[in-house]
């Protein structure tokens, strides 16, 4: 039976993924920043190995944010399932495709619209094109 990554350490390899992606540094140049294969770095970013405190405190470092950055968002702690883990943030999906090339190549777009009226034109558009057909 396959084990599937912890809702945690998912998150934080995400997170991982995110800024690395931020800051145009592949998973190559990443690895060798912190002594590591860009193989380890996909099962970091991926959640199928956790990452210990001091490798976080690396990857802060080289990534330029605090350790806490790759906790923003994370599921929290509850009993609502019975496994110790509430849902996870509705927020989540956000941050996964915040993750994607496509996700940040239209949010840095987006960033660069300076006009508040053309923004919200993209907006209604991005809006009316995601909903779903009416047939």
């Amino acid at each position: 039976m396959k084990k599937t990554p912890d809702p945690i350490d998912r998150h934080v390899g995400s997170r991982v993924r995110m800024q690395r992606i931020l800051m145009k540094m592949s998973q190559e140049k990443l690895g060798e920043a912190l002594g590591l294969t860009f193989q380890q770095v996909q099962k970091y970013e991926k959640g199928l190995n956790r990452i210990g405190a001091s490798r976080l405190q690396q990857i802060s470092k080289t990534l330029s944010v605090p350790p806490s950055f790759f906790f923003d968002g994370a599921p929290t702690l509850g009993v609502a399932d019975g496994n110790g883990f509430a849902e996870e943030s509705s927020s989540q999906y956000v941050v996964d495709f915040l993750s994607t090339a496509e996700g940040l190549h239209l949010n840095r777009a987006f960033a660069r619209i300076k006009d508040p009226k053309v923004r919200k034109r993209v907006l209604d558009l991005v809006t009316t094109l995601a909903e779903p057909d009416e047939n």
